[in-house]
């Protein structure tokens, strides 16, 4: 009798990755369960996705803390980069390499050197999980949900069908739409958010509505130590734990929902709700405090530089080296980025309406526009040689 062979799935209790267990066990694998833990669950759904592994046939079940590898490995990185992709979206799913990671580490111990996943052939998750894991050596990796879509293109319909028939439970929500949740917050599509309609009630997860936003406005005091936040209201934390404070108190502010519809790494169009309290947060804080510490020429500079980064990281190369060489610059950027910015919420914004720091670059002598400390005679030879080209330009090409 032969034995199954094992397979390790990244799992997330999910309709994609529930459907992959039974589909991988028909066809012969013994499938071991790894859950990458990076914040997006309570306890109490952390004890669902262990029961619905069993439940669906795994030979074994880890979950892994993934909050400190999170924050390190993307939080610092990303909010001293300070850019979205396409000047949008935080990118909420780079967890996935972290995932790998964990996926690679469970198949060491068992062993095995295949992995699986249950990404789309249709989604850029498909292009991170397979670069990070052809990164990592030689693994042969199976996606059953791309074999399905070589038959069937209604997929969630089919995976559904296919769970309902061997007795297995689908949640209601997972009939409607895809979500993705964790640390940096969380992403919903399908349904009517594919089809370019206003999204549905349902089509909401961490950030409250307007009707349910606090009639007091809410404050709070980031800390930042060379461009990473470590303190909240003067209070030292971990990275992890300040960011699900930040998710926590910003989202029933109604922060960080945005409705996006981006140039995805395969090139179709994609279109998504994201949740981002505690990174709008971060963002808001981190960039009012450059402003007023970096010179006139980093405030430049670094948004190309913070522009190729996530572009790396979003299409799938974040074990492509010029991404190390992207975070020197990073964090040679960040030495003077040091004080304390005071952020402030009324509902569906954050905005940063206090900065302290021993590097602001304030002038003793000069405030813009109110005072300053050089002649009017310096200020009109400055604007004459400052403009000497365009004027210059315009004296011998006027038309007469």
């Amino acid at each position: 009798m032969t034995h199954p062979k094992p397979i390790v799935l990244a799992f997330s209790g999910g309709l994609d990755t529930s459907f992959c267990i039974p589909w991988l066990i028909e066809r012969g694998w013994a499938v071991h369960t790894v859950f990458a833990d990076t914040g997006g669950v309570d306890a109490e759904e952390r004890a669902y996705i262990e029961a619905r592994a069993a439940e669906l046939g795994a030979a074994s079940h880890v979950t892994v803390d993934g909050g400190p590898a999170i924050w390190d490995g993307f939080v610092k990185p990303f909010v001293m980069a300070g850019e979205g992709y396409q000047g949008q979206y935080p990118l909420l799913v780079s967890d996935r390499y972290l995932i790998v990671d964990a996926a690679l580490k469970r198949a060491a111990e068992l062993g095995t050197r295949a992995i699986a996943h249950g990404c789309t052939g249709m989604g850029n998750d498909q292009v991170r999980f397979d670069l990070a894991v052809k990164a990592a050596g030689d693994y042969e990796i199976v996606a059953p949900i791309r074999e399905i879509q070589k038959e069937h293109t209604q997929t969630r319909a089919y995976e559904q069908a296919y769970l309902e028939a061997r007795g297995f439970e689908v949640r209601a929500k997972q009939k409607s739409y895809t979500i993705n949740e964790n640390l940096l917050g969380l992403t919903m599509s399908g349904g009517e958010i594919d089809r370019w309609e206003a999204p549905g009630e349902g089509a909401r997860g961490w950030c409250a509505p307007r009707a349910e936003w606090p009639a007091q406005p809410l404050r709070v005091t980031l800390t930042f130590r060379e461009g990473e936040a470590v303190a909240l209201d003067g209070q030292p934390m971990a990275g992890a734990a300040l960011l699900a404070r930040l998710n926590g108190l910003f989202a029933k502010y109604g922060v960080g929902r945005g409705l996006y519809t981006g140039d995805t790494t395969i090139g179709l169009k994609g279109r998504i709700i994201f949740e981002a309290p505690g990174l709008a947060a971060l963002l808001a804080g981190h960039r009012a405090l450059e402003e007023a510490v970096l010179t006139k020429q980093q405030n430049r500079f670094k948004p190309e530089v913070a522009r190729k980064w996530v572009e790396l990281v979003y299409e799938g190369f974040y074990n492509d080296p010029l991404k190390a060489d992207l975070e020197a610059f990073l964090r040679s950027s960040q030495a003077c980025v040091n004080g304390e910015v005071v952020l402030e919420s009324q509902g569906g914004r954050v905005d940063a309406v206090a900065v302290r720091s021993p590097h602001l670059l304030h002038a003793e002598g000069a405030t813009y526009a109110q005072s300053a400390d050089w002649g009017v005679a310096e200020a009109e030879g400055f604007i004459r040689l400052y403009g000497m080209s365009s004027t210059l330009w315009a004296e011998i090409n006027r038309r007469e």
